[in-house]
């Protein structure tokens, strides 16, 4: 077995006439927490739908767990989190991870636990429509982790929440990955990039980096995450 969950190389897609993703290449080791990390448009989100096989592409190969993306044995394998909650606005919370359960053949006890691990326990009876944005984002992400999958794909997680909770999430995020997860979480706030073992970085479709947070700091011979980022936007542009 690939230590390898996700391997891409080459991968294109074509939206209206315009190349949303250029040539993109990358492997994600197993049991790691990988930042997709860009501004708002540069392509994440196309990205993450390719990776769980509901994008059209123009070119390149997505393999992920082993199996091209898409493949139907990967649905119970994969946790997809996208960044408008895919809830039911007028069941209860725990009403609608009762109903994904039981989509996902995922154990009944499945429930309570995700409902801890996002800290919803006491919004458990509450209508999903009368959350917060970010109470609504945490439901979304409760819905991913049912089933234990084996990869999480999760666009913008921590959006909309305060800093305990995103410090929350993302130390769960961690346990997953040590316990064996593979995760991808895409944001647009580069102070969490700190936070991942490795870092794709994107812009205007275009892989900029691939590296660990240490690694990009010495290529740039930046300490600041973000003033890294930016050296390699205006070196990219430079040499264009």
């Amino acid at each position: 077995m690939t230590n390898s969950a996700v391997a891409v190389d080459g991968l294109r897609v074509v939206r209206g006439g315009r190349e949303v993703l250029r040539d993109i290449g990358f492997e994600v080791p197993r049991g790691s927490v990988t930042g997709l990390l860009g501004p708002s448009g540069c392509g994440k989100t196309t990205l993450m739908r390719a990776l769980v096989g509901v994008q059209v592409v123009a070119g390149g190969r997505v393999e992920v767990l082993g199996r091209p993306a898409g493949h139907p044995t990967l649905r119970d394998r994969i946790g997809y989190a996208t960044q408008n909650p895919a809830v039911y606005a007028d069941l209860t919370v725990a009403e609608c991870l009762r109903y994904f359960a039981a989509v996902l053949k995922a154990p009944a006890a499945d429930v309570p636990r995700v409902l801890a691990d996002v800290d919803l326990v006491p919004q458990a009876d509450q209508l999903v429509g009368k959350l917060s944005g970010g109470q609504r984002g945490r439901a979304s992400l409760a819905v991913a982790l049912l089933g234990s999958p084996e990869l999480l794909v999760l666009d913008e997680p921590t959006v909309g929440l305060d800093p305990v909770l995103r410090d929350d999430l993302w130390a769960l995020f961690h346990r997953l990955a040590d316990g064996g997860t593979t995760l991808i979480v895409s944001s647009h706030v580069m102070d969490e990039a700190a936070r991942c073992g490795r870092l794709l970085l994107l812009r205007e479709g275009v892989l900029l980096a691939d590296d660990t947070p240490d690694g990009l700091r010495a290529a740039t011979g930046r300490a600041d995450l973000e003033q890294a980022f930016l050296h390699l936007v205006r070196t990219t542009e430079a040499a264009a």
